[in-house]
């Protein structure tokens, strides 16, 4: 077996094309979730500077996502590639509120499940999360601090 029989392989050569539709099927959907969940971001929003550039990030993320994970179910060494070059990236941006990487991982797994073709999954699931998010999220708490209803005077 020499070195040019081992890049003859099917395993390279399985090579599956995309349509045009199918791409741009899912760059639309995937505008599409990403502006729903950004809209959902911008009505939980409840911290004290709102970054309209966060929300900017969820579209462009679950779009980005998409696209990614379409180039890579359909080429393999792709895949090995853009494994090699995401092992480099580092975020270095602090994430200050938790509900952030919540909507970050939705924007991600929105995009990751939209290039796998899973269409009905990925609204179902963003409509009933962003629904639960938007009931839970802005909650008074009916207690005060430590747990008490009311302060007890002397």
């Amino acid at each position: 077996m020499t070195f040019q029989d081992i890049f003859k392989s099917s395993f390279l050569e399985n090579i599956s094309s995309i349509s045009v539709l199918d791409m741009l099927l899912t760059i639309v959907l995937s505008f599409g979730i990403g502006l729903f969940i950004f809209l959902v971001y911008k009505k939980t929003y409840r911290g004290v500077m709102y970054s309209a550039g966060f929300g900017t990030t969820l579209i462009a993320l679950t779009m980005i996502t998409s696209i990614v994970i379409l180039a890579v179910t359909s080429n393999v060494v792709l895949s090995l590639g853009m494994v090699g070059a995401l092992s480099i990236v580092r975020f270095r941006t602090a994430i200050k509120d938790p509900l952030d990487i919540a909507f970050l991982f939705w924007s991600i797994g929105a995009g990751i499940i939209l290039a796998a073709g899973m269409i009905p999954l990925v609204i179902v699931g963003s409509v009933c999360i962003g629904l639960i998010l938007l009931v839970f999220v802005n909650q008074k708490s009916h207690t005060s601090l430590y747990g008490c209803t009311e302060l007890h005077k002397p």
